[in-house]
């Protein structure tokens, strides 16, 4: 399918193109091209078997839907070695159920249960027939500095049926639906959005999480966010906004992985990466750019922009 420069990319699949006998070859080369390498059980040989997705995708995210027949799917540590992707998974099952192994433990996902993965690790995980759902593949980096913990994230169920799960859920099947429609801007940011609320949910499941620490970072998060081109914008001011101790907030932010300073950047850089794509600001020069979002330099906000986005400031206004 073509698209153009600015919009999703849209792709529909089903097995239903080829002879029962070539099915199952069919479906495990599309879904390694979608993913790695992976390996792949069918019942009775995997004739016959149906299977169906649609893929939205731009350079940094990742949506698919699927509905198909029962098929486990696996990777080993060779899978691992031999083909390595450290981007994380987020697997929402919505009818049907997933029984899901990793790490020497099993998590049972019935519909509306969803999971964040990680494939860089061997796993294994079986879909009953007629199962549907949603997976999303979502950049380490965006998990990394909200959870800051994530080579030991365990593969823990998350309610995604009420409260702030729904929300995330109704993101993301909203995302899906409407995908095709959207830009590739507005598809990124969306998803950023939806993979922020996501890390906040799992950071309130986790029983080791403090509740007050998480209100906390919650509600600073918050702040900085609708704050970032504050050029007074510290720990500090934040406390003292907020009515709360600076301890409490590095206590809550040490607890996350982070500290209030990273989280700053990081808004900021995220602020600036929607300002040099948006027409609003085409006549800005990048030095203005930087310097209205409280950077001491041109050169420091480059270093740190390329450093987090992987590309330069010009490079993304031009893209």
């Amino acid at each position: 399918m073509t698209v153009n420069d600015k919009a999703v990319f849209v792709q529909n699949a089903t097995t239903r193109v080829v002879a029962p006998h070539e099915r199952a070859d069919y479906w495990s080369e599309l879904i390694n091209s979608y993913h790695r390498r992976l390996g792949y059980a069918f019942p009775h040989g995997g004739s016959g078997f149906e299977g169906r997705t649609t893929l939205r995708r731009t350079r940094d995210y990742q949506l698919i839907g699927w509905k198909s027949d029962a098929v486990t799917y696996y990777r080993s540590a060779g899978h691992v070695r031999g083909d390595s992707d450290d981007d994380f998974r987020l697997l929402l099952p919505t009818a049907g159920q997933v029984d899901l192994w990793q790490a020497g433990q099993h998590a049972r996902l019935p519909s509306g249960v969803g999971c964040l993965v990680t494939i860089d690790r061997p796993f294994a995980f079986s879909l009953g027939d007629g199962s549907r759902g949603l997976l999303m593949t979502i950049p380490r980096r965006e998990v990394d500095h909200r959870l800051g913990r994530t080579p030991e994230l365990p593969a823990t169920p998350a309610d995604l049926t009420s409260g702030l799960g729904r929300v995330v859920a109704d993101l993301a099947a909203g995302l899906f639906a409407e995908g095709g429609d959207l830009t590739r801007h507005q598809f990124d940011t969306i998803s950023s959005h939806l993979v922020e609320l996501l890390c906040m949910h799992l950071i309130g499941d986790q029983p080791t999480s403090p509740g007050h620490l998480a209100d906390v970072e919650a509600a600073v998060r918050h702040y900085v966010r609708t704050h970032a081109a504050d050029h007074d914008l510290t720990g500090a001011t934040i406390a003292r906004a907020l009515g709360w101790s600076l301890r409490q907030i590095q206590l809550a932010f040490q607890h996350a992985g982070t500290t209030p300073s990273e989280l700053i950047k990081e808004e900021r850089l995220q602020l600036a990466y929607s300002r040099l794509r948006s027409p609003v600001y085409r006549d800005w020069s990048i030095t203005d750019l930087a310097m209205g979002l409280g950077f001491s330099s041109a050169s420091a906000f480059s270093t740190a922009f390329r450093r987090r986005f992987g590309a330069s400031p010009r490079d993304v206004r031009h893209g």
